[in-house]
């Protein structure tokens, strides 16, 4: 009895935990919806349709989760509006949902905020949707279209080079599985492993510029 009250104690506690769902509906554009839920310890879940049911399953770093869930704190856990009501153009619905265990949930939408805190948080999802879409395409291509997997590992680097991607580790798998795989171009297994170095020690140290040649004296005119 004691440990069977200690596993429902526990199992409460992992209900208990605080979350943060994302979602965003944009009809027209490719996906038509999303949505994303994270905790505290980073670990998150992405689907492109509330039905969807081969979610994927991600972890970003517990001091950017710290960050986010920061970020919610000074929104009072999205118990104010957040809409900046400009006469601006569609950019998808968005919503952020707060839930805490038994605790009614709060929530906001909004298609566009000047809440600097708003945008900041609004970005950090937009950067877990960008990273998700990239790796269904990755995984797509490394299992149906080995001819188009430097394709899309070249989108990928694109994205990692300009700090949209995050949760990398995802990757890896994926990035080993070209780069010791001969029968992948040999461009794309380079790259591949040149990514995953990437994400395992840190990106590579910028390249010089070369230093320009020094003018050389001129004789005088006779």
């Amino acid at each position: 009895m004691k440990y069977a009250s200690l596993l429902l104690l526990a199992c409460f506690s992992a209900l208990a935990q605080p979350r943060i769902v994302y979602s965003k509906s944009f009809p027209g554009s490719v996906p038509p919806f999303v949505l994303i839920t994270l905790d505290p310890s980073g670990a998150g879940v992405y689907k492109e349709g509330v039905d969807d049911d081969q979610p994927l399953k991600f972890r970003i770093k517990k001091e950017e989760a710290d960050q986010i869930f920061a970020l919610a704190a000074k929104l009072e856990h999205f118990r104010r509006p957040l809409e900046s009501g400009l006469p601006v153009a569609k950019m998808g619905q968005k919503k952020f949902r707060w839930e805490d265990g038994a605790a009614k949930p709060n929530e906001v939408e909004f298609n566009y905020s000047q809440d600097p805190d708003a945008r900041t948080l609004l970005d950090w999802f937009e950067r877990m949707t960008e990273t998700e879409q990239h790796f269904i395409a990755v995984e797509r291509a490394v299992k149906f279209d080995k001819l188009g997997a430097n394709k899309a590992i070249l989108q990928m680097q694109a994205a990692l080079e300009r700090n949209r991607l995050v949760a990398l580790e995802q990757f890896l798998p994926l990035l080993d599985r070209v780069a010791k795989n001969e029968s992948y171009l040999n461009m794309a297994r380079e790259r591949a492993a040149g990514l995953a170095d990437w994400i395992r020690n840190g990106p590579p140290p910028p390249a010089e510029e070369p230093k320009p040649e020094a003018e050389k004296p001129t004789a005088p005119k006779p």
